[in-house]
């Protein structure tokens, strides 16, 4: 099993016709990549989780915005223009909860209108490029940091400590070594031992089950002491002593702290609370939305119910015609949380002063000087 943080998430092509992904679903039992060079090719694997994970899809969205820009065929800026906001509010349609997508096409879209002043379509295209390029190297440096300060609160711990995950905060999720893992890998690349130092407990996280094929697969890969629980099992496991901290990713904040991951999440963070496990939040700083007061502005993706009743099984599960809940995230009240780790440093309560002091900021949807 190859050690995941050498698989690469989301990739320019080598010709930079098109974005390269790998295919998250087809894991942990196949390595395959693929190669999107259409609009529609790029939306599809944002929507059907092809590509995942908040900060993976705003590289991917990034990279796609570049992709389909090269494409047009004009050398009138003003027609180049309009042809990329089309595209871009295309895109970000895809998936509506992660912040970190519209973060990066409205990036992406912020150099166009500032910088296309003076220059020619070709000239903004290879802007376009490096500017795509410097998005997914932050983000490796970003999960870096964020890794570097998780890695802080394991040695208070001390070796042998159990951690908690929901859902795929790892490498997958990211362009590299991820957010709510990255704490782990920095750990291995400080000595600790995989098998004696780390234990990881990954909730399967249903009904997508990231957390048993993305996950597991990780820490597995990466020699990890790792175990799988159903969701419905974290209060056991919590009890018994194992746990002695929760890191989880999200795909948005908001300025009081409140935050949206993957379903089941805040369930975890009750549990964790009831037991005063410390509960801390993995998020880039790109993830902080400072234009939501609080969670209940969230949107939430509602999914296909065939994601509940059938998607896993060989025969369907649940009886035919059943109403089905299948709500893609759910919110987490701030007065759950220990901590935020960015790779600015850990917030803590009250949170929107803590991401002030950090010099988060409200983003614009875009500059047009």
């Amino acid at each position: 099993m190859e050690n995941a943080l050498n698989l690469d998430t989301v990739v320019l092509s080598e010709n930079g016709e098109a974005v390269v992904i790998l295919d998250q679903t087809l894991l942990p039992g196949k390595t395959e990549y693929l190669t999107l060079d259409k609009a529609e090719d790029i939306w599809e694997a944002i929507y059907k989780l092809r590509v995942r994970g908040a900060p993976a899809i705003g590289v991917a969205g990034a990279y796609g915005y570049y992709v389909l820009a090269r494409q047009f065929d004009t050398e009138n800026m003003e027609e180049f223009v309009a042809k990329c906001t089309k595209m871009m509010e295309y895109l970000n349609s895809s998936r509506p909860t992660a912040v970190n997508l519209s973060w990066a096409l409205n990036r992406m879209h912020a150099v166009l209108l500032n910088e296309k002043d003076g220059k020619t379509v070709a000239e903004m295209k290879e802007r376009l490029k490096k500017e795509a390029n410097d998005i997914r190297e932050e983000d490796i440096q970003i999960s870096r940091s964020i890794g570097a300060y998780g890695f802080e609160l394991l040695e208070k711990l001390g070796r042998g400590v159990g951690i908690m995950t929901h859902c795929n905060a790892g490498t997958l999720a990211t362009a590299k070594y991820g957010t709510a893992l990255a704490p782990v890998y920095i750990a291995l690349e400080h000595g600790w031992d995989p098998k004696e130092d780390l234990h990881v407990y990954c909730d399967e996280t249903r009904p997508l089950l990231q957390g048993a094929r993305l996950s597991a697969y990780e820490m597995q890969a990466a020699g990890v002491d790792t175990y799988v629980q159903c969701d419905n099992m974290a209060s056991y496991t919590m009890k018994s002593g194992r746990i002695g901290i929760i890191f989880v990713g999200c795909d948005r904040v908001a300025a009081n702290g409140d935050f949206a991951n993957k379903i089941g999440t805040s369930g975890v963070a009750i549990i964790a609370k009831h037991y005063g496990i410390p509960f801390y939040v993995c998020a880039p700083s790109s993830t902080i939305d400072m234009t939501m007061e609080t969670g209940e502005e969230i949107h939430i993706e509602q999914r296909k119910p065939e994601e509940v009743t059938e998607m896993w099984y060989k025969e369907r599960m649940a009886p035919e015609g059943v109403g089905v809940v299948n709500p893609a995230f759910d919110v987490t009240d701030h007065s759950l949380v220990t901590g935020i780790i960015t790779e600015k440093g850990i917030a803590y309560e009250p949170f929107k002063e803590s991401f002030e002091k950090m010099g988060i900021k409200p983003v614009t949807k875009y500059v047009d000087k």
